[in-house]
């Protein structure tokens, strides 16, 4: 029988700039592969700005870590025989690779060129706020120690929109290129007026070339990397369009089984449901609105109402295009869309993306292995591990929930026979100790359970007419499933 399938974010913000990630992922292969892990999403391959960069201010998309650009051979995080072999031992213990793909903007130019601008309001990019005048902007990127291998593509003004620095000036702002088509791309998100722009040099995506650049790009690393998808970053600032354009062309050249994750961060659910609707349904899509559920939750305590975590989600009402998850490298404290959920009920969330039938969960390497930098936080693997044990053992077959009170819900996935001693109940209170009598079926009877989270120490034993009365801690969650003999 197939397994549950669950993905690991393979980075943080502040792992170490030493280079040593690649080998680092490589070495615990076996490990991932050990807790239940069966893809692995890993941070941007391509070279950024500088040794220390994260790999989202994107310079030269063709150098994986091999060429001396932006003072070093390597990225953030190695060299591109690292990563290849790390990809290699991720393959060999059948561990599916997604690498995160920038196709947005572009960082770290080579030389600057002198064009027409005019400045747009920050509040609302389609209010021109000056008359058309002449910027120096950082728009020529010629990639001259990589010698034109792989492409011979060299971007300038002609490729892009709109940028936020005038060098001759010193001024920052946003700078909508003049011109000929010069325009943002309409088929984008809303907010701000027109949200295209982002960060430095804004791709247009009204260009022929510039389109077919990205296309053959994307073709080239996923041979090149022999992964198994990708996961594209800020498509809510890239033309819709041209998003399924290119999963189109890359499926074609890769096959239909080439996974594609969309990072389309909005929090209203009809805007991620639009989005789908507009690319054909062709990817998935992090469940965004259920993250700020969690945050929420772990903000309110006892005050939120725990039957209505999976309102307005993804999860439940397209949950074959929902990728769960808890935190990322952008929600950790002190990032862009800081929104962490807090220790007390990290637990209850990941038991909740992980016990269910419905999504895709992604455990977050920060939660699970911890967070370094100036403010570290400890991993909390200890409280992960057994959700993951019990998601690949116990969360199978038929689910009931038993969400009928606001501070203590509770589910049921019934096992399936061909899985020995499969099966779980989970409780989650947020408020006081408490119980629930749930049902796990006649043939469960003179089973005894226990929590598999250590929570509680008691072992229950399943009743003659398949119901027990379950126990949860205050503030907690507890696992119940029939022990390994």
């Amino acid at each position: 029988m197939k397994r549950n399938q669950t993905m690991m974010q393979f980075f943080e913000w502040h792992i170490e700039a030493d280079g040593t990630h690649w080998k680092r992922l490589k070495k615990i292969a076996p490990e991932l592969k050990r807790i239940g892990i069966d893809s692995v999403w890993i941070p941007p391959v391509t070279k950024g700005q500088s040794a220390e960069d994260t790999g989202y201010g994107v310079y030269d998309l063709y150098d994986l870590g091999e060429f001396d650009q932006k003072g070093t051979v390597r990225t953030k995080y190695g060299t591109k025989q690292e990563l290849l072999a790390a990809i290699a031992a991720l393959s060999a213990h059948g561990i599916h690779v997604y690498a995160d793909v920038v196709m947005n903007h572009k960082g770290g130019a080579d030389k600057t060129e002198r064009f027409q601008v005019v400045e747009v309001s920050k509040e609302d990019r389609t209010e021109e706020i000056s008359e058309p005048f002449e910027i120096e902007g950082y728009t020529k990127f010629t990639f001259p120690n990589r010698k034109e291998k792989y492409s011979a593509f060299k971007w300038g003004v002609e490729h892009f929109n709109g940028i936020d620095y005038d060098a001759k000036s010193k001024k920052t702002g946003i700078f909508r290129m003049v011109g000929e088509d010069k325009k943002w791309n309409d088929h984008v998100d809303k907010e701000f007026g027109n949200y295209d722009y982002l960060m430095y040099a804004n791709i247009d995506y009204h260009q022929p070339d510039v389109q077919a650049e990205m296309i053959q790009w994307g073709i080239w690393l996923a041979d090149t990397l022999q992964c198994s998808g990708y996961r594209l970053d800020a498509i809510k600032h890239i033309d819709s369009r041209f998003i399924k354009k290119f999963i189109d062309a890359v499926r074609k050249q890769q096959g239909e089984d080439f996974y594609f994750l969309g990072e389309f961060w909005v929090a209203e659910l009809s805007a991620c449901q639009t989005f789908l609707k507009n690319v054909e349904h062709k990817l998935q899509l992090f469940d965004v609105p259920l993250h700020y559920k969690f945050h929420e939750a772990a903000m309110a305590g006892a005050d939120f109402d725990l039957t209505t975590i999976f309102d307005d989600t993804l999860v439940q009402t397209n949950p074959e295009h929902a990728v769960t998850f808890v935190d990322n490298h952008d929600t950790q404290p002190n990032e862009a869309l800081e929104s962490w959920v807090e220790d007390w009920f990290k637990q209850s969330a990941y038991a909740l993306i992980l016990l269910r039938k419905d999504g895709h969960p992604c455990i977050f390497y920060g939660d699970y292995f911890g967070i370094g930098g100036e403010e570290p936080i400890e991993g909390k693997r200890v409280a992960i591990d057994p959700l993951l044990y019990a998601r690949f053992h116990k969360a199978y077959g038929e689910q009931e929930d038993y969400f009928d009170d606001a501070n203590l819900i509770g589910w049921v996935r019934r096992g399936q026979a061909e899985l020995e001693r499969s099966g779980c109940a989970v409780l989650i209170s947020n408020q006081d100790d408490g119980e629930k009598r749930m049902f796990v079926g006649e043939d469960r009877a003179g089973e005894v359970w226990v929590d598999l989270t250590g929570s509680r120490d008691e072992p229950i034993q399943i009743e003659e007419d398949g119901f027990a009365t379950f126990l949860v801690n205050g503030g907690s969650v507890s696992v119940w499933a029939q022990p390994e003999e």
